[in-house]
């Protein structure tokens, strides 16, 4: 499905958040991953652009994650994030690098969790007060609806506490730090999040949103 036929379809304009189909979505993956390697390897260093030389990043965690986009009116990704589901041996990726976890830190059951990674804004919207927390709290409602879906209660992620504040505010639920600070493309620390708490919280401090979060936008 192509973007302009997503927007006629939903009948919204600005920014359109969307759950991607990596196997019927070709083009809209393609601006996904283009995105993916301007920020991670461009902007920030993370990855060396030499090693993909077509100017689109990709991995191996990919293929057993859900995908989703956010879209301006020009057709332009605004911001991406995917969620990881558990590999054959139930881990996750910042496992590889977040060694160590709080003592009483519970680790939820792998078929119930999910990772968020690679969540990011384009640099075109990023310091647009009025712009980048709507693109991101887009991105975030269609997580929670596919999670509901899936069967996913736990969301992990490896962030900076400065990110963890914008979204705290942003969304008014805790990110509960469950490791110390460690090397994980910057300096980030392991969170958990608990879905059942989220939806109390936005219950409770943000309303509004109740009624997004019931209906998802499926490319």
């Amino acid at each position: 499905m192509s973007l302009d036929e997503i927007k006629r379809e939903s009948g919204l304009s600005g920014f359109v958040a969307c759950e991607l189909n990596p196997s019927r979505d070709l083009a809209l993956m393609r601006k996904a991953h283009e995105l993916r390697f301007q920020i991670y390897c461009l902007e920030q260093g993370f990855l060396d652009a030499v090693d993909y030389p077509e100017g689109r990043e990709s991995d191996e965690h990919d293929a057993h994650s859900f995908h989703f986009a956010s879209w301006g009116d020009d057709g332009d990704v605004a911001g991406y994030v995917r969620l990881v589901r558990p590999d054959p041996i139930g881990t996750f990726p910042f496992q590889n690098h977040c060694l160590t976890l709080e003592a009483g830190a519970d680790s939820p059951q792998a078929h119930l969790s999910a990772e968020i990674s690679r969540l990011m804004v384009s640099a075109k919207y990023r310091r647009q007060p009025d712009r980048s927390p709507t693109i991101l709290c887009n991105l975030f409602m269609q997580m929670h609806v596919c999670s509901v879906r899936q069967g996913v209660r736990y969301w992990y992620a490896a962030m900076e506490r400065s990110l963890v504040r914008v979204l705290q505010r942003m969304l008014g639920i805790e990110f509960r730090q469950i490791g110390p600070v460690t090397d994980y493309y910057g300096p980030v620390a392991p969170y958990l999040i608990d879905l059942r708490e989220v939806e109390v919280r936005i219950r409770l401090r943000r309303p509004e949103l109740l009624g997004a979060l019931c209906e998802p936008e499926i490319c």
